[in-house]
């Protein structure tokens, strides 16, 4: 049976995977900033987990005993042109999405480096391979989370850590609708946040379910060799096939824009 810790089972995304794998027989902890949350999980543990204090992932490594896979799911995201987007927006989204993952890798690795085994899942998206305007902060965020990502699987790997990327398109998890959106008065870049609405459920906006990243990430991980990256749904694979044949002499757009 496999210890597996997944941070931000709250909801969407990670309560699906945590329901996935205790299903599968796994051993679960899942954790969130508030464990009352997780209460109806049919999970092992329910920790208290706050991916961007150093003691609460201190505590809850400690108390989750031995950790044989570490899911990287909590994240945000936020809208907002790079023109006049708050500093502190930026600053608290890498916390979350890109220091909290590696402040986690941190905490388990030594046991999984001593151990010669381990698995580190990171919940990205294809954002960490291309940018869409307006989103430019989350994609900065989870482009830097999968260099860390990258980095810890050429240097752990030597240790028999493994570690896979999952990249989804959108999800309908409601993280686009809970965003928070920095536009001023007149804001002269309203016009073009406005043409994103009717891309929903089109192109590399048409959604996958939380559940359906649960299962690729439950294939992935009861897998003897799992890839790095891992597109998750048809629209991701679309979407990143795309950036990778797109030349780079000029910005990528998965978007049929009118800008």
């Amino acid at each position: 049976m496999t210890s597996v810790l997944i941070t931000g089972a709250s909801r969407g995304i990670g309560r699906a995977v945590a329901t996935e794998l205790a299903g599968r027989g796994h051993r679960v902890v899942a954790t969130a900033r508030r464990p009352e949350d997780l209460k109806d999980l049919p999970v092992d543990q329910r920790l208290r987990l706050d991916v961007t204090d150093q003691k609460s992932i201190d505590d809850a490594i400690r108390d989750a005993g031995e950790i044989d896979v570490l899911v990287s799911n909590a994240g945000d995201t936020i809208r907002a042109p790079l023109e006049s987007v708050p500093m502190s927006a930026v600053e608290a989204l890498f916390q979350l999405n890109t220091f909290g993952p590696l402040r986690m890798a941190q905490g388990v690795l030594p046991g999984m480096r001593e151990r010669g085994t381990g698995r580190l899942i990171f919940v990205s998206s294809i954002q960490g391979r291309m940018v869409v305007p307006i989103i430019g902060p989350y994609a900065a965020s989870k482009w830097a989370m999968e260099a860390f990502a990258e980095t810890i699987a050429a240097e752990a790997g030597h240790f028999g850590v493994k570690v896979t990327i999952l990249q989804p398109s959108s999800v309908s998890s409601g993280g686009p609708e809970r965003a928070k959106s920095y536009f001023s008065e007149n804001d002269p870049y309203t016009p073009l946040f406005q043409q994103f609405a009717p891309l929903r459920g089109t192109s590399i906006f048409e959604p996958v379910t939380p559940e359906d990243v649960a299962v690729a990430l439950a294939d992935t991980l009861e897998k003897p060799d799992p890839p790095l990256r891992l597109p998750v749904g048809r629209p991701a694979r679309t979407a990143l096939a795309a950036r990778k044949a797109a030349p780079d002499d000029a910005p990528f757009l998965p978007l049929p824009l009118d800008w």
